[in-house]
C-alpha cells in the first residue's frame, strides 16, 4: 500500500519532468542520481522521495 505525497513533493517532481524531459527512467537509482544532479536539495531524504515519485509517474506512463 502507497502513502500520500505532499504537495511540495509532486510539484517539484513534475516540474524536473517538464524540464528534464527524456532523462529520467524506471530506474531508481538512476532518477536519484540524476535528481543530485539537476537540483541543489542537500536532504537525502526528500531528493529520494522526489526520485521515487518520478520513477513512479515514469512506470505507470509506460516509458
Amino acid at each position: 500500500m502507497g502513502s500520500v505525497k505532499p504537495n511540495y513533493i509532486k510539484n517539484f517532481a513534475d516540474e524536473l519532468m517538464k524540464t528534464y524531459q527524456g532523462f529520467f527512467n524506471n530506474d531508481f537509482e538512476h532518477n536519484k542520481e540524476m535528481v543530485s544532479q539537476y537540483t541543489d536539495i542537500k536532504n537525502k531524504g526528500i531528493r529520494n522521495r522526489v526520485a521515487g515519485y518520478i520513477t513512479r509517474k515514469v512506470q505507470i506512463r509506460g516509458e
